[in-house]
């Protein structure tokens, strides 16, 4: 049987892999969607994103809401969003290495489901994450922003593109405008003729 969002979803809520099931309100699976030809990843959910159980919905979410609509012309359904973690570290902590470990496997999943033509990594820590377990050298998140690469994954290419998190706008006003820049090079990947991202290789 093929694998589907609906069943990783479903494993999702009912994981106990780490300890952090016991902490969390809500499981924050990712939404978008299955067709999406761009993929955003974060870090983790935060406190608005573990209350309803929904990926980038606080202040953070809006500012990469609004990018998604004005710098790519896009909706937010059109575009798969998710968090390597899909539960919330307490006090929003930097997350650890076994509970990346146990967690990557559903992002792999999704991945393979989906099967973007880009994969954006929002933040050092999923860049770093995604970079490495896709053999792309990572160094630091002011070096690889805005880089696209291509690695080849089951049979299809698909570019990476690390930025600097949303959040991290929110407090140092200065990376508002790089993270738009990054969004910049994004949208030249996005057909003119198809914002609705089913087929925009260009």
């Amino acid at each position: 049987m093929d694998d589907s969002l609906e069943e990783i979803v479903r494993e999702i809520r009912s994981c106990r892999k780490c300890s952090l099931w016991i902490t969390k309100k809500n499981y924050v699976p990712g939404e978008g969607s299955e067709n999406a030809g761009i993929m955003f990843i974060g870090e983790a959910p935060g406190k608005e994103e573990d209350e309803q159980g929904r990926p980038f919905v606080g202040n953070a979410g809006k500012f990469l809401t609004a990018l998604i609509e004005k710098s790519l012309g896009l909706r937010r359904e059109d575009v798969y969003i998710t968090n390597i973690l899909k539960c919330r570290p307490p006090n929003n902590r930097d997350p650890d290495d076994e509970e990346i470990d146990a967690c990557f496997p559903y992002l792999e999943r999704q991945i393979s489901v989906i099967k973007p033509e880009i994969i954006a990594c929002l933040g050092r820590h999923s860049a770093r994450t995604v970079f490495e377990h896709f053999g792309i050298p990572f160094t630091t998140i002011s070096r690889e922003r805005g880089l696209m690469r291509e690695k080849i994954v089951d049979g299809k290419v698909i570019r990476f593109i690390a930025t600097y998190h949303p959040a991290a706008a929110l407090y140092k006003p200065p990376l508002k405008e790089t993270i738009e820049e990054d969004f910049k090079k994004l949208r030249n990947f996005v057909k003119k003729k198809n914002p609705t991202l089913l087929d925009f290789f260009s």
